[in-house]
C-alpha cells in the first residue's frame, strides 16, 4: 500500500502543472493510467511521489482518473466534477487542458490580490516606522540643543515630543496593539469568515466593488467556459459555475440566472437580465447564442475580464505609490519644519 498522501490541498500552480501534464499525455495518445505510471516514474520530491503513488494505486484499482483525484483530497471539488465529466464525455484531454488554464488564470487573479493588498501594507509600514524614529529618536536630540541654548520645544514642536515620549513609556502596549493588527489582517485574509465581512465592508466603496465584480464576473465566464466545453448544459453549467464563486452578491445573481432558465428564457436572456454581464459582454453572449459558440464566447469573457482586474490593481497601485510618498514626505516636512524655524530664530538672536 502505498503510503497516506498529506492531505495539504495543492495550490493553483501545482493543479494547473498537473492539468497540463496530463492534457499532454492524453493529446498524445497515452491513456492517464500510462500516464500516471510515467508521471509517478519522473517524480522529483518525496511528497510528490507518494501524492502520485496513491494515485496510480487507486487507478490500477478502479480505472478511473476521477476516482484516483478523489482519494488523495487534495484537488478540489470543481476540478473532480470536471474530470468526471470528461471521462463520461470522452473528451478528457480537453478538459485537462481547459482545467490547466482556468487554475492560471486563478493564480493570476490571487497574484494580483496579493500584490495589491502587500505594497500599500509596506509602504505603511516603513511610513510609520520613519515617523516613529524621528519623534522617538530625532526630536529628544533637538530637545537637548534647545536645552542648551536656554530654551524648551513649545506648540507643536513639544506636542510631537511628548508624543514620542508616551511611544517610549508605553512601547509594549503599542507593540501588543500592532500585533492585534497583524492577527485582524490574517482573519480577515485567511479566513472564510473574515473574507466575508471584508467583502461586505468593500462594497461599500466604488473602487473594492467594481473590482469584487469583476474577479467574480472572471471565475464565473471561466468556468462557463469549461463546463460548456465539456459537453454540460447551460444550467449544469450555472450550477458547476457556482462553485467557484465566494461573492454572495454575485451568487444571487446567478440563482435569478437559473431561475430565469427554468422559466424558460434562453442563456444569453438570462444572463442580460440579471445583469451578470453588460453593455459589449451581454451584446457578445447573444451573438455567441445564436452562433452556438457560448463557450468560446465565455473564454474570451473571462481573459478581458482577467486583463481588466489586473489594469485596475496595476492603476490603483500607481496611484497609491506617489501618494504615500508625498504623505510621508509631507509629515516628515512639517515636523522637521516645527523644530528648524524656532532653532532658527533663536540662532538668529544670539
Amino acid at each position: 500500500m502505498a503510503a497516506q498522501v498529506q492531505q495539504k490541498s495543492l495550490s493553483n500552480m501545482e493543479i494547473a502543472a498537473f492539468s497540463e501534464q496530463m492534457a499532454m499525455i492524453l493529446k498524445s495518445g497515452i491513456s492517464s493510467m500510462e500516464g500516471l505510471s510515467i508521471m509517478l516514474e519522473d517524480a522529483q520530491s518525496e511528497a510528490e511521489k507518494v501524492l502520485l503513488g496513491t494515485m496510480n494505486e487507486e487507478m490500477l484499482e478502479s480505472g478511473k482518473l476521477y476516482d484516483s483525484l478523489k482519494k488523495t483530497a487534495v484537488f478540489p471539488s470543481y476540478m473532480l466534477q470536471m474530470v468526471q465529466i470528461g471521462e463520461e464525455t470522452g473528451t478528457l484531454d480537453e478538459v485537462m487542458e481547459s482545467l490547466s488554464s482556468h487554475y492560471k488564470r486563478e493564480e493570476a487573479i490571487a497574484k494580483s490580490i496579493r500584490s495589491a493588498l502587500t505594497y500599500p501594507l509596506i509602504m505603511i509600514g516603513m511610513m510609520l516606522l520613519v515617523v516613529i524614529v524621528l519623534i522617538t529618536k530625532v526630536m529628544p536630540i533637538f530637545n537637548q540643543v534647545f536645552i542648551q541654548l536656554g530654551r524648551e520645544m513649545t506648540g507643536f514642536s513639544g506636542g510631537i515630543l511628548a508624543l514620542g515620549g508616551v511611544l517610549s513609556r508605553y512601547a509594549s502596549v503599542f507593540i501588543a496593539l500592532l500585533i492585534a493588527l497583524i492577527l485582524l489582517f490574517i482573519y480577515f485574509t485567511k479566513t472564510a469568515s473574515g473574507r466575508s465581512r471584508l467583502l461586505k465592508l468593500g462594497y461599500h466603496f466604488r473602487f473594492s466593488r467594481e473590482l469584487y465584480e469583476k474577479m467574480a464576473a472572471c471565475r464565473f465566464a471561466d468556468g462557463m467556459s469549461l463546463t460548456l466545453k465539456s459537453g454540460a448544459t447551460p444550467e449544469h453549467a450555472l450550477e458547476f459555475s457556482k462553485n467557484l464563486i465566494d461573492n454572495p452578491y454575485f451568487l444571487n445573481k446567478i440563482v435569478s440566472c437559473q431561475e430565469l432558465l427554468s422559466e424558460g428564457k434562453d442563456l444569453p436572456e438570462a444572463l442580460h437580465e440579471t445583469k451578470i454581464f453588460t453593455g459589449i459582454y451581454s451584446r457578445m453572449t447573444s451573438l455567441a447564442g445564436k452562433a452556438g459558440i457560448m463557450d468560446e464566447i465565455m473564454e474570451t469573457i473571462a481573459a478581458q475580464y482577467e486583463e481588466e482586474v489586473d489594469e485596475k490593481i496595476n492603476s490603483f497601485i500607481s496611484v497609491l505609490e506617489p501618494t504615500l510618498v508625498i504623505i510621508l514626505s509631507i509629515i516628515v516636512g512639517i515636523i522637521l519644519f516645527s523644530v528648524m524655524l524656532p532653532l532658527m530664530g533663536i540662532m538668529a538672536g544670539l
